[in-house]
């Protein structure tokens, strides 16, 4: 078995999660409600660490991310996708997050691994890192593929995470009501009903996500960064936690990097499970969390 620590209501294990999934207990087989997947992207080189300071520790490899092409790279991931359903609980989803390297062959992939029927939707997570390109269109945005492993997922869309403010000309036009209570509201009839929408509920967010800046994990000076490359940061995954979870749930993360997943779900009082066979992974979830469970007791 990969070794592991035990940390606050979680468990980090080192290894690879294809063999560390296949070793799970039974009890844990079919027991997690939400999996986030942040695989490498099949861009090529390595990625090393950064210190607060910005410059690259040396020797502080985090990955490779060389596969020898789109082929080898989709066969790595594929039995991994296959071990990560097997793990979900008939409510549970998958979020696979990836860039436009691969997520056009990843969302065919998955539809064989999890069923075409069992796509659920994508969200579009803009970092805010603005535009580099020079010969042609800046790629600005990221996808997250979202998959049920059963007929249905948890899916808690009342959640304020999941709300944005109705824009200002919105409220004008169409909020002009006010209750006993003195809260703006609209009706709107249709079909002979009457349905009745409060200005102060907000409105649900769509698929496009651009108010979870990457910045907030990867500027040195701020206290969530880790110096991990590509991590992701903690408000995104905070509101996918919030979305597609309950507090009883169990939350995996078979690559989970810097640890953001599980530091959200620690937060959010979910059990979770982490799972990473980059040492230098191991190692900065470990710090992460352990500083995070000793700031939470005193």
């Amino acid at each position: 078995m990969a070794s592991s620590v035990r940390i606050g209501r979680g468990q980090l294990l080192r290894g690879d999660c294809l063999q560390v999934l296949s070793e799970l207990d039974a009890p844990l087989h079919g027991s997690f409600d939400l999996a986030y997947m942040d695989p490498p992207f099949n861009a090529g080189g390595e990625r090393g660490a950064r210190q607060k300071k910005g410059e690259r520790v040396a020797g502080a490899l985090a990955y490779k991310d060389a596969w020898g092409g789109l082929d080898a790279f989709l066969a790595m991931l594929e039995p991994r996708l296959v071990a990560v359903r097997d793990a979900l609980s008939p409510i549970g989803s998958l979020w696979l997050h990836l860039d436009h390297r691969a997520v056009h062959d990843a969302k065919v992939l998955s539809d064989r691994v999890f069923g075409r029927s069992a796509f659920q939707g994508e969200v579009i997570w803009v970092p805010g890192n603005g535009g580099k390109r020079r010969s042609g269109p800046s790629v600005t945005h990221q996808t997250i593929l979202i998959y049920a492993r059963g007929r249905e997922m948890i899916w808690n869309g009342d959640d304020p995470a999941l709300r944005e403010r109705h824009a200002q000309t919105s409220l004008r036009m169409h909020f002009k009501n006010v209750d006993a209570d003195g809260r703006q509201y609209r009706d709107r009839h249709v079909a002979g009903k009457t349905y009745r929408y409060y200005a102060d509920l907000g409105r649900r967010i769509g698929s496009v996500w651009s108010d979870c800046p990457s910045m907030r994990a990867n500027t040195p000076l701020i206290k969530e960064a880790t110096g991990y490359p590509t991590q992701k940061p903690e408000s995104l995954l905070e509101r996918i936690l919030r979305a597609a979870s309950l507090e009883s749930s169990s939350i995996l993360d078979p690559m989970h990097g810097s640890g953001t997943t599980l530091a959200a779900a620690e937060r959010l009082s979910r059990r979770w499970l982490g799972i990473d066979q980059s040492p230098l992974a191991h190692r900065t979830a470990k710090v992460r969390l352990t500083t995070l469970c000793r700031a939470a007791q005193s």
